[in-house]
């Protein structure tokens, strides 16, 4: 569908500049006007504004000009009513968008939620997507949405608001991965989560160390501290590797503390 109305916006606009280029070259073949001349009486005679005539006509240009006038006002016309079906449908297509992906997610069960999908959510949605695990992404950021919605189910929102998670399945969902930036949100996301479903498994990130007991106290059942693991272990565990590798090994129904010291 968005197909058909791009190429009734491209039929729209050629047809004006048809129009327009009739009008220049009929007035310069017709009356020998210059340029100028046969550009200014063809933007009067379009858009019927009504300034006169740079010097009188004869009959054949009157009748060029009526010609001329009708048909510039149905190409305007036509014009005018595919933009406003284009920007009235719009808003009916994202609606349409929303509620189909609303309807795979309500089909899902024991599936995973990543709450922001940064780098280490990116990560860990490619290694969901080897395993051919369903999951759903929480995400606030509309480009982000629009760059890789394709092949993705996203819920738009705030994963801290309990809305949003109910509308990403939480009461059916095995496990939640949040990895936002800030500790705050991944504690409030826990708390919501845990709330919402006792059994969920929530792993979650964390940059402080006192975040560490907070996030288990709220329900996280793992934390991830990437500045923690990055210093002391080796290079080859980074954060960017173990979020996704504990993913990985999660989804074969095993328990494994890769980062227990």
């Amino acid at each position: 569908m968005i197909g058909l109305f791009r190429s009734r916006m491209f039929l729209a606009l050629a047809l004006l500049v048809v129009v327009l280029l009739f009008g220049v070259f009929g007035y310069r073949f017709l009356l020998d006007y210059t340029w100028i001349d046969t550009f200014y009486m063809t933007i009067i005679t379009i858009t019927t504004v009504g300034f006169s005539e740079v010097r009188p006509l004869d009959s054949e240009a009157k009748i060029f000009t009526v010609v001329l006038i009708i048909t510039s006002v149905f190409v305007f016309a036509f014009a005018i009513s595919v933009i406003t079906e284009f920007i009235l449908n719009r808003n009916s297509l994202q609606l349409l968008k929303k509620k189909k992906v609303k309807n795979k997610i309500s089909s899902l069960n024991k599936h995973v939620i990543i709450c922001g999908f940064g780098r280490n959510g990116n990560q860990a949605a490619e290694r969901l997507k080897a395993y051919n695990r369903p999951f759903v992404v929480i995400e606030k950021n509309r480009e982000v949405i629009e760059k890789f919605e394709k092949g993705i189910l996203f819920v738009e929102g705030d994963a801290n608001e309990d809305d949003t998670l109910i509308e990403a399945g939480i009461d059916r969902a095995q496990y939640l991965i949040t990895s936002l930036p800030d500790d705050a949100a991944n504690l409030f996301v826990v708390l919501s989560a845990r709330q919402l479903n006792k059994n969920l498994f929530i792993i979650s990130r964390a940059s402080q160390l006192t975040s560490q007991k907070k996030l288990r106290l709220a329900g996280a059942d793992k934390v991830i501290m990437p500045d923690r693991i990055g210093g002391i272990w080796p290079p080859r565990w980074s954060y960017q590797t173990l979020l996704p590798l504990w993913t990985s090994f999660q989804l074969k129904g095993r328990i494994l503390p890769i980062w227990k010291r």
